[in-house]
């Protein structure tokens, strides 16, 4: 196995997209229980150091705690923002945070929903998971190209097959109401493998979307394992943080990225990326 690599600011992987490109980045931050493994005051200037190389448009984040997303947010250049909410309400438990440049994107519409059989109802949970599970949306407006787009951030369950499958079938079910012109970007840690999944068959089977990594014309990277347990990278292992969109969308470049600081891990999983151009009306 490689070794993970130690970048600095000057060496991004993708780095900052200019229109009408947009750079897209799906990141699990591990959240800041502080269990003594790795914590997040060690991992902090890591995340900095990362964010700061890569400047994407937009992040969707999973895991994050409300004060751990506020470090994210002032890590990030003053022109950034964030929209989300707590899985258990209000500042509670962790966020599916979408944060992006909005001196580029205009938010325009912005909702949450809960994957379980109450998907308005906060903090509830179904389908034998114990871990409570959620998707933040945000619909923006570019105010570059004129070009208006959703993004759609969520967390699958990481242990419940059927929490897991049903928990994409809302996920698709709830795209499915958008206009269907309408460009479509959709974030998350699935907690399953790509191309080996029911989950990944119900996204980008049967509903349609098409997987970045898969569909890019360049990839920057092997096709590492996105979670990586603080272990060097393993090629070939599964995917299970993706990002998707709908057809039309033109993926010139994917990556994985293993930036790591002085041998330090921002966190547990490794940030996935995809530079983008959507479809003008």
């Amino acid at each position: 196995m490689l070794q993970p690599e130690t970048d600095t600011q000057s060496t991004p992987l993708v780095g900052h997209a200019a229109p009408p490109h947009l750079q897209v980045m799906s990141f699990n931050l591990r959240n800041a229980v502080g269990d003594g493994t790795d914590p997040w005051p060690e991992r902090r200037a890591a995340n900095r150091a990362l964010l700061r190389a890569e400047l994407p448009t937009v992040i969707g984040t999973q895991e994050g705690l409300y004060q751990q997303l506020r470090e994210v947010a002032g890590a990030l250049p003053a022109e950034y923002d964030w929209i989300g909410t707590g899985r258990e309400g209000g500042s509670r438990g962790e966020f599916m945070a979408v944060f992006f440049d909005a001196s580029r994107l205009e938010p325009r519409e912005f909702d949450h929903f809960w994957l379980s059989d109450q998907p308005n109802l906060v903090g509830s949970s179904s389908w034998g998971n114990q871990v409570v599970r959620m998707a933040t949306w945000v619909r923006f407006r570019d105010r570059s190209t004129g070009v208006t787009f959703v993004v759609l951030n969520t967390h699958l369950d990481h242990a419940v097959d059927e929490a897991q499958r049903r928990g994409a079938e809302l996920v698709a079910e709830r795209l499915g109401e958008f206009d269907a012109d309408l460009p479509v970007l959709v974030t998350g840690d699935f907690n399953v493998a790509a191309e080996a999944s029911e989950p990944y068959a119900t996204l980008v089977g049967k509903a349609g979307l098409v997987d970045t990594w898969t569909a890019a014309d360049e990839r920057l990277s092997p096709p590492y394992a996105t979670f990586h347990g603080y272990q060097p990278p393993e090629v070939g292992g599964d995917r299970i943080d993706w990002i998707l969109t709908r057809p039309g969308v033109r993926v010139p470049v994917a990556a994985v990225n293993t930036f790591t600081l002085d041998g330090r891990w921002a966190s547990d999983h490794w940030p996935v990326q995809a530079l983008v151009e959507l479809p003008r009306a």
